[in-house]
């Protein structure tokens, strides 16, 4: 759809209006924040949880490159399976009054006109912007006491190579970047006209200081690049002061399982995680918000078993 179409039909709606800031009264949300803390005669690491209540009114969700189409065929897939559960989530969360960011990276073109992408657009410049909070963040000191869990320096495509020139033809056929094919969010994924839409750290920092939002909870892909990395990534909100989490259950990985550390997917993707949780921010799962059981990929060797 073009963009004039979009404005035509979406709509601008006020940019900001009392709904915007405050929301109907709701429940806060009773969380167990998981991180892991090393022994004190510098040992092993131990997992330890903490409960929290978190005013829904003072919580952000980003979304973090949800997009349609991927490189890679079995990030596609997984991205697919995942889907439906975080778009339960949101509206869930959305209900309560959780302000939600829809963050689907080089994809902005797509939605101009949308009330929600002209809503981060119009957010009033933050008097305590950071300095660096347009930029990508690959490392914050706390890491440096760790090893980087994952070998991801060949991109972390985990495609059979067949399959994988297949889908490359595939999307270019289409008229697509078989490299960055990716043009807006998964469709599954609904997008409010309350709701931002913004790639950029600088909006996004914006939104949250112009609500007073503290909480963030970040979910999407990938979590040892982009989740992790963006401008509005766990590690720029860690170090800059919000109260992050990184929803576990919700994120995968690239990693190739034929890299170090040679564990499945699946495993490396958990790898990743325990490192989020020891040097950059606590988890949480999304029944601790949507109820049920945790979301667990199919293809995971010990789904059943967790």
């Amino acid at each position: 759809m073009k963009p004039a179409s979009l404005a035509l039909l979406f709509g601008l709606l006020p940019l900001f209006t009392a709904a915007d800031i405050s929301s109907a009264a709701a429940s806060p949300f009773k969380l167990t924040l998981q991180k892991r803390v090393e022994a004190k005669d510098g040992g092993e690491y131990r997992v330890v949880s903490t409960r929290e209540s978190w005013d829904a009114k003072q919580t952000a969700i980003i979304v973090c490159d949800m997009w349609d189409l991927h490189h890679c065929r079995n990030a596609v897939r997984r991205e697919g399976e995942m889907a439906p559960r975080m778009n339960a989530l949101l509206e869930k969360a959305r209900a309560q009054g959780v302000f939600i960011i829809h963050a689907p990276s080089s994809c902005m073109k797509f939605y101009e006109g949308h009330p929600a992408r002209e809503r981060a657009k119009a957010a009033p410049m933050a008097a305590n912007l950071p300095a660096d909070i347009g930029s990508w963040c690959k490392q914050i000191p706390a890491e440096e006491k760790g090893v980087y869990p994952i070998d991801q320096t060949d991109g972390g495509e985990d495609d059979d190579p067949a399959e994988h020139a297949a889908w490359a033809a595939e999307l270019k056929a289409k008229g697509l970047n078989p490299r960055a094919p990716w043009t807006r969010q998964i469709e599954v994924l609904k997008i409010h006209d309350a709701d931002a839409i913004s790639d950029s750290g600088v909006e996004i920092w914006n939104l949250l200081e112009a609500r007073g939002i503290r909480n963030v909870m970040l979910m999407g892909v990938h979590v040892n690049m982009c989740v992790a990395g963006r401008p509005f990534g766990l590690r720029q909100m860690a170090k800059n002061g919000k109260h992050v989490v990184l929803m576990r259950d919700l994120t995968d990985s690239m990693y190739n399982p034929a890299r170090w550390p040679n564990v499945d997917h699946y495993r490396g993707t958990e790898l990743f995680i325990e490192h989020v949780e020891k040097f950059i921010c606590p988890t949480i799962t999304s029944e601790q918000v949507l109820g049920g059981k945790p979301f667990h990929f199919s293809g995971d060797p010990r789904a059943k078993k967790k």
